[in-house]
């Protein structure tokens, strides 16, 4: 078994609010420079820029992981994980179908760019990518898996867009076998005010949109190799794997 360090919850500049200087080459680089070895791209709704971040991420040595930050129908946000882009990719045209599709205001929201490996815009997203979706908080980590991924609850600390905030727990038959913590987050406070979350994997991200707010001190996971599947099995509580606070 080895340690590495993780942070499962980032966006790039397709994502709402995301800052333009998000891009594949910079995030991947930046995490890269601040110790990081396993990374997820978890733009809102969408997996666009998977592709691109995987691509760079091979070159700079760390391990990325395709994913999406869901909003679900009770606007509550869901972290979904990946093994492969082409499952990612699948996942997001379901999304997409499954979602309404309000025009984007980029003067309020910011564009939604599309990004090849080297940074160039190929595309951009005109729905607003931060909208519910139809999809139901116990019924996306079957969803997911069927797509052979994972889903955890975002930042169940935080009192708006967390499944906490919008249902006052996890429900059991959700099926989460994981939560994530925020960056910052109390991890006694929020154990006593959710006890069932004794018996689930904690994880803690960043959820930076910005690359000032990506974290020096982040949490390490404890796999028998740095690999996509080690770390979702770990996450599911099928394979090898611990989940570490960050250390000062």
């Amino acid at each position: 078994m080895q340690r590495y360090r993780y942070d499962l919850h980032m966006h790039s500049c397709l994502s709402p609010c995301g800052d333009n200087e998000m891009t594949p080459n910079n995030l991947v680089h930046m995490a890269a420079l601040l110790g990081c070895e396993i990374l997820a791209l978890t733009d809102h709704n969408t997996c666009q820029n998977t592709p691109a971040a995987v691509r760079v991420g091979e070159a700079a040595g760390v391990l990325v992981l395709p994913g999406m930050e869901l909003c679900t129908a009770e606007e509550a946000h869901v972290v979904c994980l990946f093994e492969t882009v082409e499952a990612a990719l699948e996942f997001d045209v379901y999304v997409t179908a499954h979602t309404m599709h309000i025009p984007n205001r980029p003067e309020i929201f910011g564009e939604q760019l599309i990004l090849d490996e080297n940074d160039e815009v190929t595309g951009q997203i005109d729905h607003l990518l931060i909208t519910a979706t139809e999809i139901g908080v116990n019924d996306v980590q079957a969803l997911v898996a069927s797509y052979g991924g994972v889903a955890f609850p975002a930042h169940i600390d935080k009192d708006a867009y967390s499944v906490t905030a919008a249902l006052g727990a996890i429900p059991p038959e959700a099926g989460f076998a994981a939560a994530e913590l925020s960056a910052d987050a109390d991890r006694a406070a929020v154990l006593q005010l959710y006890p069932q979350l004794e018996d689930m994997r904690l994880l803690r991200d960043s959820d930076a949109h910005y690359l000032h707010l990506m974290r020096e001190s982040m949490a390490q996971v404890e796999l028998p190799e740095r690999s996509a599947k080690a770390l979702l099995d770990a996450i599911r509580g099928c394979g090898p794997g611990q989940f570490l606070e960050p250390t000062p």
